[in-house]
């Protein structure tokens, strides 16, 4: 049920893995916490909470280690080469990525469902406003999404069009609005211990402003910003989205 794949990224610099689990089902791309690997929700338990989902051939779930975010996190080069691997991370989802889903799904077209936590909550709701042609639903709980604020910097060119808070509301390609108001985001968050409820709200502002669909989610003051918090939420939301 399980395979691991490792390749050398030319748009990222770097070894990179891809984690399948499951069989058959909706392709939904999980994408870990700041500084996690492709295996990080599997030893999180994550996989292991939405895996009726995955028996049961509802979902094929992927994951992919979280370069962007590590770098971020650990501070790792300069603030324009953590930029870069923000955008870079788009170009190797759809680059590299996505070919090996759909190579895995049998050569068909697929749109995926997006999923994370945290600043992996970031990544799957940029991935969907940046490629709105490729992903119909994202799921950001607890999310992450003001990184010039988180990070302590203030972004350039190649962040500008990496983060929806900041794309999103000057966006004038018609055709991608279009697109985006055709699409999903749902922002659940606790509000407990670590959560911050409005970062969520304010991405919410954001993309409703332009008409792009999404709802936001409070869950009660026992949800923390913690593995608990995700293991029990992402497998109602995948529950609601995939027929």
């Amino acid at each position: 049920m399980k395979e691991l794949n490792r390749w050398f990224s030319s748009r990222l610099e770097q070894e990179v893995s891809l984690c399948r689990w499951g069989h058959y089902g909706q392709p939904v791309l999980l994408f870990p916490t700041a500084g996690g690997d492709a295996e990080e929700v599997e030893r999180m338990h994550l996989i292991g909470a939405i895996a009726p989902l995955i028996e049961a051939g509802r979902v094929k779930i992927y994951s992919i280690d979280s370069v962007a975010g590590k770098a971020l996190a650990d501070k790792q080069g300069s603030v324009e080469h953590r930029c870069w691997l923000l955008k870079q991370t788009g170009e190797y989802v759809v680059q590299e990525v996505l070919p090996a889903i759909i190579a895995d799904c049998g050569g068909e077209p697929v749109e995926l469902i997006t999923a994370g936590a945290s600043i992996g909550a970031f990544n799957a709701v940029a991935m969907l406003c940046r490629y709105p042609h490729l992903i119909r639903s994202a799921i950001g709980m607890s999310g992450t999404y003001d990184l010039e604020t988180l990070m302590g910097f203030q972004g350039n060119e190649d962040f500008y069009i990496s983060s929806p808070l900041q794309f999103i509301p000057e966006l004038q390609d018609s055709a991608m609005i279009h697109a985006l108001q055709s699409r999903f985001v749902v922002l659940p968050f606790g509000q407990g211990r670590w959560e911050s409820p409005n970062e969520s709200w304010r991405l919410a502002n954001v993309l409703g402003a332009r008409g792009i669909p999404n709802r936001v989610d409070a869950w009660s003051v026992d949800h923390h910003h913690d593995w608990a918090t995700w293991r029990e939420m992402l497998p109602r939301y995948l529950d609601e989205l995939v027929a």
